[in-house]
């Protein structure tokens, strides 16, 4: 995959890059110029961009003159309403500048594959906002949608308090069983209801 790494930030550049691994075509960017440069020459997948070197309307433009790259934000001070606001402009991702390795590998793979990536507490707090919304102005339709009949109890039991924003640690305690346990009944979750995220649980949840 290639990837194109943006930030003024040295020590940032090399930390993203060491994180990604050789498994990727890696380029870097100090400069929002520079970076136009490489998405010219170069077909660029996903572009990581440090949330100080760019405003709003610098993100705004990139992703609408790059239509076929996808743009993932990193901020050094993370919250909420900054990942909801980079969200609404388009970006498939939103995470903290010195996510772990690990994990960032986890976000490359999940917006490669036509995902969203959000940080949990972004996460949590999008299903509680989007819980509360849809309960006050009644929107959706009435009943228990059929298509949470097709989990079994313990799926149903995981999914319920996912959607109540409990995190998969909170999730486990609450049912007496491991957190592997709980990602073996999400995954199977999200497989019956066609759903690929907490939040499109949630929203199922939400209309019942």
């Amino acid at each position: 995959m290639k990837i194109l790494l943006c930030s003024k930030n040295e020590n940032i550049l090399k930390r993203w890059s060491t994180g990604l691994g050789s498994q990727n075509s890696v380029f870097e960017a100090t400069s929002v110029e520079t970076a136009y440069r490489i998405m010219k020459s170069n077909s660029i997948e996903l572009t990581l961009l440090h949330r100080t070197m760019i405003n709003e309307q610098q993100i705004i433009d990139m992703i609408s003159a790059k239509k076929d790259t996808k743009v993932f934000v990193l901020s050094d001070r993370p919250s909420n309403e900054e990942g909801i606001s980079c969200l609404r402009l388009g970006c498939v991702g939103y995470a903290n500048s010195y996510i772990a390795h690990p994990r960032l590998n986890l976000a490359v793979q999940a917006v490669s594959s036509g995902l969203i990536w959000t940080g949990s507490s972004l996460m949590q707090h999008m299903i509680q906002t989007s819980s509360a919304r849809i309960k006050k102005t009644g929107d959706g339709e009435t009943g228990r949608p059929a298509v949470l009949d097709k989990l079994s109890k313990r799926e149903y039991q995981v999914a319920a308090l996912v959607a109540e924003g409990l995190q998969n640690s909170e999730v486990a305690q609450r049912l007496d069983i491991t957190e592997r346990t709980v990602k073996a009944h999400l995954s199977s979750a999200y497989a019956k209801t066609s759903t690929q995220s907490r939040l499109g649980l949630a929203r199922l949840f939400s209309t019942s």
